[in-house]
């Protein structure tokens, strides 16, 4: 088939290859724009221009996909079908109803479940056991057309937000390219979401990671994760930033303010919560690098009793 690829992240570049690699003729990339990185604001291309530029397919990134002259240069391209992977922008009616067969898109979520923004990252920080990949038919709502297929990935004790990332990268690649060739065989079901049982997520900020110790230890161990490796979660320590990467949930004391250092010792740090208690196993001082709890300790005085 003739695909016009639409994405822009990390998750969508194995999609991508799929697409290739199963004999697909990508005739388009459509990607966001270039964004100025570091300290010196250079011009980073997105990871999936980056991809398509190794395989020699043409680019195109629009600011907005939605301006008339952006349409009518994206409508010239002729094709069978559009698959969209983490875009990041809403698509229009003529480019849902644009290609011969339909426009779908690969959501990291179990449809209705979690429609919009890190579905990934949500997933975790609401201590969900079951996560996945759906591929649906667009509608003109957010993640409200049809669910084409579907597949479940379990959610590990211990995963974060970039393993969970990678798995479901993978998992929706080869779905996608086998979604794709059930369509093209006529033998795809479309199935209505529920839309009683549709949840909406939002954009994730760096202020969101910020530690309430007043919340159960659990719920704080579950943001940890789903937040790591970005934006992290971090509180305050003598004044300095105090990233937490890595933490698990121990007893603690009812008579102490959520927040207090309750011990520390040779490899060890526990923090009281509004329900039992952290034991921190990797953290990050501002302006040092990550580090397990014993290293950090051995270069930077932590007295018992302190406040987060």
């Amino acid at each position: 088939m003739r695909v016009v690829f639409m994405g822009t992240p990390d998750f969508a570049v194995g999609t991508l290859e799929a697409i290739i690699k199963a004999g697909h003729e990508v005739v388009l990339v459509v990607t966001q724009p270039d964004k100025p990185k570091g300290r010196k604001g250079e011009l980073t291309p997105p990871p999936v221009k980056e991809c398509a530029l190794q395989y020699g397919l043409p680019v195109f990134q629009p600011d907005r996909i939605r301006k008339p002259e952006n349409l009518e240069t994206f409508l010239k391209t002729e094709c069978d079908m559009i698959v969209v992977a983490a875009f990041g922008q809403i698509l229009p009616k003529e480019i849902l109803e644009h290609p011969k067969y339909c426009c779908i898109n690969v959501h990291a979520s179990l449809l209705p479940k979690y429609r919009g923004a890190a579905p990934i990252q949500w997933a975790i920080i609401n201590g969900d056991e079951q996560t996945g990949v759906t591929i649906q038919k667009m509608a003109l709502g957010i993640d409200t057309g049809d669910i084409i297929s579907k597949a479940v990935v379990e959610i590990a004790e211990d995963e974060t937000g970039g393993s969970l990332f990678d798995k479901l990268a993978d998992v929706g690649a080869q779905l996608c390219v086998k979604t794709m060739a059930d369509i093209e065989a006529g033998i795809a079901s479309y199935e209505p979401q529920d839309e009683s049982m549709a949840t909406h997520v939002g954009m994730i900020s760096k202020e969101f990671g910020i530690i309430d110790f007043t919340k159960p230890a659990k719920e704080i161990e579950c943001l940890i994760r789903g937040l790591n490796p970005w934006p992290s979660a971090f509180t305050k320590l003598k004044g300095k930033t105090f990233k937490i990467w890595k933490a698990s949930v121990v007893p603690g004391k009812s008579d102490c303010a959520p927040g207090t250092v309750l011990r520390v010792g040779k490899n060890e740090m526990v923090v009281q919560t509004g329900k039992d208690a952290l034991s921190l196993q990797e953290v990050q001082i501002e302006g040092k690098k990550r580090m397990d709890i014993g290293s950090f300790l051995r270069g930077f005085e932590v007295q018992e009793g302190e406040q987060l």
